[in-house]
């Protein structure tokens, strides 16, 4: 399995960091998730709730003609941890083919360090939405395929 360059970019950079800075890093990536569209704020049917999460935390992603994928998170800004988990994975696969989002380890995250600042539980919260949106990823490519 491989990951987008974007993606194992900011992996490369979390892994380097001292320890210290993995924590700052991971807030700072929690202040660059986008609001959702006006059209999922007003009509949530189109979100999934990832139940694993201990935050109420809610997803979707589509895949555009050119199959490039569109990901979508709405999570409290007081839960800065898993905030920036997504952060992480919309900095890091926004606009990639289907394909190579579908190709990234399940445990992607474990080489950069956060068990060292963050809770098994949330690690276990962070694997749970990346298995979320590769699902839907799937499932949005069955339906184009499908006659």
């Amino acid at each position: 399995m491989s990951m987008p360059e974007r993606l194992q970019t900011i992996v490369d950079q979390f892994a380097a960091a001292p320890r210290e800075l993995r924590v700052h890093a991971l807030l700072d990536y929690s202040r660059r998730v986008p609001p959702l569209p006006e059209s999922m704020a007003e009509d949530r049917t189109g979100l999934e709730q990832v139940h694993e999460c201990q935050t109420p935390f809610f997803l979707a992603t589509e895949v555009d003609e050119a199959g490039a994928v569109h990901l979508f998170f709405d999570c409290p800004p007081e839960a800065p941890t898993v905030r920036g988990f997504a952060g992480i994975l919309r900095e890091g696969l926004e606009g990639e083919a289907w394909k190579d989002v579908l190709e990234v380890p399940p445990d992607f995250y474990s080489g950069m360090g956060l068990q060292e600042v963050v809770s098994a539980l949330r690690l276990r919260g962070m694997g749970a939405i990346l298995a979320r949106l590769k699902r839907q990823i799937r499932e949005a490519v069955e339906e184009t395929d499908a006659p």
